[in-house]
């Protein structure tokens, strides 16, 4: 293959990053949807003593999709652009060190899920990976709600397994669905 032709993939990459408008978010998980994923993480978290957030972004900023694929796999950088989202909601910021982010990239249809140090203590990264293998064929067939509903599942067995309720405590992370 070509240097031209390798580049081939990345430019598309780009394209598409470039191209999808910032509303997508909005679009591709409207307020009904919003709502009752909202719902599923409040319930979530009264079974649990974990802080569980939703990121919905339409596409990278452009600094990240000009490495993506190109300097840095694709997944190399949605886990940096999943983990400044971390950051940036304070998902960190939780007493136990459990809180955990479900990160969806629409443009490139790829969930990232971000746990913070607590509950990675008890669990493996072959385990998150299974996770994500398991969430790919409905975010590739656009069922979006479907996928962050398997993900909230999957990271709330975990946390109920390992952050059990044992009592009232106050609600540390907004519950909320950031569409961005």
């Amino acid at each position: 293959m070509t240097e031209r032709e390798s580049m081939w993939p990345w430019l598309l990459r780009l394209w598409r990053h470039l191209w999808q408008s910032e509303r997508a978010a909005w679009h591709a998980v409207p307020d009904n949807m919003a709502k009752g994923l909202t719902a599923r993480v409040r319930a979530s978290e009264r079974r649990h003593a974990g802080q569980v957030m939703v990121c919905i972004e339409g596409a990278l900023p452009l600094s990240y999709a000009w490495r993506a694929g190109r300097q840095t796999p694709l997944s190399a950088v949605m886990r940096q652009r999943a983990m400044a989202w971390f950051g940036r909601l304070r998902v960190w910021d939780t007493e136990h060190n459990n809180g955990v982010l479900i990160y969806l990239l629409l443009a490139e249809r790829r969930i990232e899920i971000v746990a913070d140090r607590g509950l990675m203590r008890h669990t493996s990264e072959a385990h998150w990976q299974a996770v994500l293998q398991a969430l790919r064929h409905p975010l590739q067939q656009g069922d979006f709600e479907s996928g962050l509903t398997q993900a909230l599942e999957a990271v709330s067995a975990l946390l109920v397994a390992h952050f059990p309720l044992t009592d009232s405590r106050p609600n540390e992370l907004p519950d909320l669905i950031v569409r961005a």
